[in-house]
């Protein structure tokens, strides 16, 4: 991939250079930084929150879009490094768990684990599931069908083709390093980890979100919303709450 340039993976909308900790914010497939402004602003207060923007994508829209999961997540764990100067909790939203779950086995690695994991709308890593067809190879109609079938796109973009089109390379990319995801068996986290999942998210069971607790040694803990793979759009206020519980929880290096 080349070098990393850390001003271009993160966008910090709401700069909190007095907060004690930072919250690392990884999109869904197709998803981009803006969708976590609502997190930054409501968190500024005790909180600097950055969201990871992947290449392929608004400003970044010109750039080869990565089609791994694993080589995302080295990259973002290589911009971050000089955001390391405080206690940092990666937070993940479906395809963004995945990448959020790798760049935090990356550092713990190298011996900077982050604080803890918070993983939202996806199924443990070592969880798979019968072979389906693959919405990366299906043609553009298709893609499309798998997008408002999960509601997480706003409707004024799919009804603007011209748009549209711009945006349907990078989300096919994101589904391809889904899609093309294996776990490999490694060392469990040292980190407490928070699973979030809607109670009627076709993408994961409370069965499969529970197996997140095999990946780590430290806390586990599951909060289940009301609504499907983006119950976040209706439940912003109380997933907030429960992320900033899960980084104040008694233990937590910055709990007050």
């Amino acid at each position: 991939m080349g070098a990393v340039d850390p001003a271009k993976w993160f966008h910090r909308y709401e700069p909190a250079p007095q907060a004690t900790r930072r919250l690392v914010c990884f999109p869904h497939a197709g998803g981009a930084a803006s969708y976590f402004v609502p997190v930054a602003r409501a968190m500024a207060a005790r909180t600097d929150v950055l969201a990871v923007q992947y290449p392929g994508r608004q400003e970044r829209r010109h750039e080869p879009c990565v089609t791994s999961v694993e080589d995302l997540a080295r990259a973002a764990v290589d911009a971050l490094v000089p955001w390391l100067d405080r206690p940092v909790t990666l937070f993940g939203h479906s395809m963004g768990a995945m990448v959020a779950f790798e760049a935090a086995r990356l550092l713990e690695r190298d011996g900077k684990g982050p604080q803890a994991l918070v993983v939202s709308g996806r199924r443990a890593p070592s969880r798979t599931r019968a072979a389906q067809d693959l919405v990366h190879l299906r043609d553009d109609e298709g893609l499309m069908a798998e997008i408002r079938r999960l509601s997480g796109t706003d409707d004024r973009i799919l009804a603007d083709e011209e748009l549209l089109r711009m945006i349907l390379p990078a989300i096919r990319s994101d589904y391809r390093a889904v899609e093309s995801y294996r776990y490999r068996q490694g060392p469990p986290l040292s980190c407490p980890v928070l699973a979030l999942i809607g109670d009627d998210d076709p993408q994961v069971t409370r069965d499969e979100a529970e197996s997140w607790a095999e990946h780590t040694t430290a806390r586990f803990d599951m909060t289940v919303f009301p609504g499907g793979h983006f119950y976040l759009n209706s439940q912003g206020e109380a997933v907030i709450r429960a992320i900033e519980e899960h980084m104040s929880a008694p233990g937590s290096p910055t709990a007050c």
